[in-house]
């Protein structure tokens, strides 16, 4: 019998989704899977290479301080594994830096390469964690993983995810700035503390939200996306935000929020026959002030997991 070699071992194709976290309430726990993809390629070769085309290409190219090379070497050393080299074909469809789930689709990347050419042997359930636990929250990994409406939370390294499938009729709007936004930053700007009467309406909106998604009441999206917790003092530094939050409710538009931290904003129409409608009433709040463009998609039932092709894990 011929022994295990990671320089025989297939490629590995990856469709990773983007992601929108928050929705407004559900600050840290709740995501929704979109329909523009960081789509990957890769196989063992004998150095590393990556050609990537689409959006931030050269930054995704790039062999030094890529987020998935660096994390594909850390995990493999970690565990006492040999660094296999790989050549990296790479679609990136997923905005870097603007609330879109750049970061936990990077890393669940790098972790299933890992677990495969690695041969680590993780389950799914393994990757998410990891995933997870390196973001720092689920909610972005868990919806990019598995696809849909997710409501997460963690208890130590173990995570627990609810999802549902989006309503079929339901359209989203991404609006992006021009320029992005690092989530520390974003989070700079957050208090320390909140008060009774904050918390209460976030929690009430966050139960409708999980409840709006699985019952497909869109006329309950302006209220179950307002927030306390975080948009208010984000706001400042995503100027977006203030021109597009109260269109909600009107023209089609269900709800609005920021995406992930910001800078971007998730608007939902409630269908594909609104969404003009909706894109131009947007255009119209900005008023020609900002530099915006206007990405309509999708959501998507199906995560990471499900695209995967080639898998020896």
């Amino acid at each position: 019998m011929t022994a295990y070699s990671p320089l025989n071992a297939g490629p590995v194709r990856l469709r990773l989704p983007a992601t929108s976290a928050n929705l407004g309430p559900g600050f840290d726990a709740v995501a929704v899977a979109l329909d523009f993809y960081l789509e990957i390629e890769a196989e063992p070769a004998s150095e590393f290479s990556i050609a990537a085309t689409g959006r931030d290409a050269g930054r995704c190219s790039r062999l030094e301080h890529n987020l998935i090379l660096d994390l594909y070497q850390d995990l493999l050393q970690g565990h006492g594994r040999p660094v296999v080299p790989l050549s990296i074909k790479m679609a990136n469809g997923i905005p870097l830096g603007m609330g879109c789930g750049s970061s936990a689709a990077g890393r669940l990347a790098a972790i299933v390469l890992a677990v495969r050419f690695g041969r680590l042997g993780w389950s799914s359930e393994q990757i998410l964690e990891e995933a997870c636990a390196l973001e720092g929250h689920p909610d972005n990994a868990a919806a990019c993983w598995l696809g849909g409406f997710v409501a997460a939370a963690c208890e130590g390294r173990t995570a627990y995810v609810a999802r549902v499938t989006p309503p079929e009729e339901w359209r989203a709007i991404v609006v992006l700035p021009a320029a992005p936004l690092p989530t520390s930053m974003a989070r700079s700007v957050l208090p320390e503390s909140y008060s009774r009467a904050d918390a209460v309406a976030n929690i009430q909106s966050a139960s409708l939200l999980g409840l709006a998604f699985s019952q497909g009441r869109g006329d309950l999206l302006h209220i179950a996306m307002m927030d306390r917790i975080h948009q208010p003092y984000r706001a400042q530094i995503c100027p977006l935000l203030p021109k597009l939050l109260p269109l909600a409710g009107k023209h089609g538009i269900l709800g609005a929020a920021l995406s992930g931290a910001g800078p971007s904003v998730l608007v939902i129409t409630d269908k594909e026959a609104n969404a003009a409608r909706a894109s131009a009433e947007i255009s119209s709040a900005l008023e020609g002030q900002m530099e915006a463009e206007l990405l309509a998609c999708r959501f998507v039932g199906a995560g990471a997991k499900e695209f995967m092709e080639g898998r020896n894990c």
